[in-house]
C-alpha cells in the first residue's frame, strides 16, 4: 500500500521536562512527516522545562532543519504551550501528541490516510491505555464525565493525537491554559459543525518524567476549568454567540 500524502504539515509538541523523550519524539516525527509530504515543520515548545529539555532541543536544532523551537520563561500549563504552537504554525495542516512519547509519531500516517480518504478531520483514539491503576481510574471517571457533561461525540476525547486543518484551528478561539484545553478545543470544533474521523492508536507507559495533569493541584484547576467550560460553552454557548 503506497503512503498517503498531504499538502504541508506543522508536528506540534508541547514539552514539559521531556528532557528523557523529546529527542526521539523528534526523531520519529521527522521521518513520519517526510513519508507525507516534503513541507513539513516540527515545533516543540519548551513550556518553562527545568530539566534538560532546553539543551536536547538546542542540539536538535543542529541535526534537523525543519525543527522550530518556542521556550516559554515560565511554565505556562500544558494549554498555553498547545496555544502558542498553534499559533506558530504555518502549514495547511497540524498534527499534535504530547513530547512524553506516550504515543508513536510514526503513526501519523494512519491519520493521514483518512483525510486522504476525505476525512475532514482526525482524532486517535487509545487502543488501550497503558499507566498506573489509578491513571486509568481517573481518566475513565474523566472521559464519561466530560463525555455527559458536554456531549461529545467522539469515543476518546483525552487522546492528543489529532490532525487538524490550521483553518479550522483559526476558527476555534482556545482559552484553557490546562488539560482542559483538549476538551474545550473538541467542543468547540464539534459544535462548529464539523466531524472528526476516528482511528485507533496505541498508548505507551511513560519511560521518562512525571505526568503533569495528575499533580494534584493540576488536577483541581483542571475541574475548576472544566467547570468554567461548562458554564461558558454549554450553559452561556458564549461561543455560538460568537458566531463561530
Amino acid at each position: 500500500m503506497m503512503s498517503a500524502k498531504i499538502a504541508s504539515l506543522s508536528a506540534v509538541f508541547p514539552a514539559y521536562n521531556d528532557g528523557g523523550s523529546i529527542a526521539s519524539m523528534i526523531a520519529a516525527a521527522d521521518i513520519a512527516c517526510r513519508a507525507l509530504t516534503d513541507d513539513f515543520e516540527i515545533i516543540v515548545v519548551n513550556d518553562g522545562s527545568s530539566d534538560y529539555t532546553a539543551d536536547i532541543l538546542n542540539e536538535m536544532q543542529n541535526r534537523y532543519p525543519k525543527l522550530r523551537v518556542i521556550a516559554h520563561a515560565r511554565n505556562r500549563g500544558y494549554g498555553g504551550a498547545l496555544r502558542s504552537g498553534f499559533a506558530a504554525a504555518r502549514k495547511q495542516w497540524v498534527f499534535y501528541t504530547d513530547g512524553d512519547a506516550q504515543y508513536n509519531p510514526l503513526e501519523l500516517s494512519l491519520l493521514a490516510r483518512m483525510v486522504e480518504d476525505g476525512a475532514q478531520l482526525v482524532n486517535g483514539y487509545k487502543v488501550s491505555r497503558h499507566d498506573s491503576l489509578a491513571r486509568i481510574v481517573i481518566g475513565r471517571a474523566y472521559h464519561y464525565l466530560v463525555k455527559f457533561l458536554f456531549r461529545i461525540r467522539i469515543r476518546d476525547v483525552d487522546c492528543d493525537f489529532r490532525l487538524i486543518p490550521r483553518e479550522i484551528l483559526q476558527r476555534v478561539e482556545l482559552k484553557s491554559d490546562s488539560g482542559a484545553i483538549c476538551l474545550e478545543l473538541v467542543k468547540k470544533i464539534e459544535d462548529a459543525g464539523y466531524v472528526f474521523a476516528e482511528t485507533p492508536v496505541n498508548h505507551y507507559s511513560r519511560k521518562y518524567g512525571i505526568s503533569q495533569f495528575f499533580v494534584p493541584w493540576r488536577v483541581l484547576r483542571t475541574l475548576k476549568q472544566i467547570a468554567t467550560l461548562y458554564w461558558r460553552l454549554v450553559v452561556r454557548k458564549e461561543h455560538l454567540r460568537a458566531g463561530q
